[in-house]
């Protein structure tokens, strides 16, 4: 896998001036056998908001948007992008870019999908300061959007609805109804390569509006994409239903007769499901079967590297953890937890212990970062930082961190907080949620007073993926709110070198800059680890972890 991902960057990086519209190779895209209209059962989590792709950056909802939606690309098996709208990306200089869009696609309600669709859906997003914003960032007029928008947030004196930005990204132009332009700050040679995640889908006139129209069409969207949310199907916390759009006609196209997403309160259920038969496919094992899911499902377990790294992040409201003596007790945390220990009890296997920011299957990933040191268990390191620490500033309190209860993640958190609390003779243990969507709700709110787990999971193969989006200054998946001028710069530098093993350096020098200020406390990488059911054909897990669903028969 990780030689595909090589491929895939090299070939984005040769691509960068020009990508057209190609066939490539209907078997990857195109599920052997014949189609069926059985409906396949797949596991997933409540979304947090409404399904508006811009406002989406967790797993539960953005799996439904990437199967809902069609964008100018899609990533194939291996994260290779796939032109799907787009029938061009050009640029002469890496900074003026033309998309041309191909064919008469249209949305459900039959509105076509035009340039304007796609220009309108970017800027109402950075001018209602959406939480996928951040991916408009390198556009030219980004900056002047986005501060009317938060100046405006912030102004109470304004009606509710009209506490949004006006102004459109002065880099976005529509030329006609197939053609639009994209104007850059700089010159940034993996710009196509985003351009296949959920933030860049298109929205129909009943999506653009202000944010109570957005919500309300977020509840019942009208969509493009392989699969359409059945009416009155979204039970909330319970399931969602789709189903396939007669009018999609691009390379995604349903195999199989709809999917059904149901919404577990814990993967102990979800699992027990499969192996009554009465869930198709899982793509996340609960820790109490890690060591016997590969005997009970046989040539229908999966177990492969993906996209995923796991940490947790301390609040900025936390006091404990600022100025000197927050930081040294951050390193002593990192010394404290044994990461070996726990992949090997309680992953068995299934977890690598992290040495860096940036899952191992994606081109950039480094073992051998100057300061990588932290990540490594010591526990009489540990003690020493800590102690530095309480000599600047007591300790007080007890050491928490939180977790959604249906995620499986109690053993893991028990673990960590034990490692902590042996090591540094504190308090320390795990913090439950009943559910995903109550723990990101405070995170999202700024309202959690505990360390939380966070992890992320590829939107696009590319280092500044696992990056900029949690770790530059007002990003939109920065739940620690971390800073530092240095690290934004060197992520700009990176963009703006055309030649990827000069970028890779140069993510490589930022990296260390994260090692040293530890926004969050680095864990493991995930393999995908699932399976699916009897009868049940064309399972494919991509690079990121999830089902191809449109492949999937039964």
């Amino acid at each position: 896998m990780k030689k595909r991902f090589l491929s895939a960057i090299a070939a984005s990086a040769a691509l960068a001036l020009t990508l057209t519209a190609c066939a490539g190779d209907a078997g990857e895209k195109k599920a052997a056998g014949d189609k069926t209209d059985a409906i396949i059962t797949v596991n997933n989590t409540e979304p947090e908001s409404p399904l508006v792709p811009a406002n989406t950056n967790e797993v539960g909802g953005g799996l439904i948007l990437d199967h809902i939606f069609a964008g100018l690309e899609y990533y194939d098996k291996d994260g290779n992008p796939q032109m799907e709208l787009a029938e061009s990306i050009t640029s002469d200089d890496n900074q003026n870019w033309t998309i041309k869009l191909k064919g008469d696609s249209k949305f459900s309600d039959g509105t076509p999908v035009t340039a304007k669709s796609f220009v309108d859906a970017w800027n109402q997003s950075v001018k209602h300061n959406m939480k996928n914003a951040y991916f408009f960032e390198s556009i030219d007029g980004y900056k002047a959007a986005y501060d009317e928008a938060a100046a405006n947030a912030e102004n109470k004196s304004l009606p509710e609805k009209e506490r949004i930005g006006k102004t459109d990204m002065s880099g976005l132009a529509v030329v006609d109804d197939k053609t639009f332009t994209v104007k850059l700050a700089q010159p940034e040679s993996d710009f196509p390569l985003r351009l296949g995640y959920s933030a860049y889908y298109p929205l129909p006139e009943a999506g653009i509006g202000d944010p109570e129209k957005v919500a309300a069409y977020g509840e019942a969207p009208i969509t493009n994409g392989p699969y359409l949310v059945k009416e009155g199907s979204w039970q909330h916390n319970v399931q969602i239903e789709l189903v396939p759009n007669p009018d999609y006609k691009g390379d995604r196209e349903p195999k199989n007769g709809g999917v059904t997403m149901k919404f577990y309160k814990t993967q102990d259920a979800a699992y027990n499901d499969l192996l009554g038969n009465n869930l198709d496919v899982l793509d996340a094992v609960p820790d109490s079967a890690f060591g016997t899911y590969e005997d009970e499902l046989g040539d229908r377990a999966v177990n492969q590297p993906s996209a995923i790294f796991q940490s947790f992040t301390i609040p900025a409201n936390d006091e404990r953890f600022k100025g000197e003596a927050g930081l040294l007790r951050k390193q002593a945390l990192s010394y404290a937890v044994n990461r070996q220990e726990i992949c090997d009890t309680i992953f068995q296997g299934t977890r690598t212990p992290a040495s860096d920011f940036i899952a191992p299957v994606i081109p950039g990933h480094n073992e051998n970062l100057e300061g990588k040191e932290v990540l490594k268990y010591d526990a009489a390191k540990a003690k020493e930082l800590w102690a530095k620490a309480d000599a600047i500033q007591p300790w007080s309190g007890t050491f928490e961190i939180a977790y959604n209860s249906d995620g499986g993640h109690q053993a893991w958190v028990d673990a960590t907080t034990n490692s902590i609390k042996n090591t540094l003779g504190i308090d320390a243990k795990g913090n439950p949620y009943p559910d995903f969507k109550s723990l990101r709700s405070e995170v999202t709110n700024r309202t959690i007073k505990t360390a939380f787990r966070t992890g992320w999971q590829a939107d696009y193969p590319s280092p500044f993926n696992f990056l900029g989006p949690l770790y530059g200054t007002n990003a939109s998946s920065n739940d620690g709110d971390y800073s530092n001028t240095d690290f934004d710069a060197l992520l700009k530098k990176a963009l703006n070198t055309s030649d990827q093993t000069e970028a890779f350096k140069i993510y490589d020098q930022a990296q260390e800059v994260l090692l040293k200020d530890l926004p969050s406390i680095p864990l493991w990488y995930s393999n995908v680890n699932g399976g699916y059911g009897e009868g049940v054909n064309n399972v494919v897990f991509g690079w990121n972890s999830k089902a191809l669903l449109y492949q999937i028969t039964k």
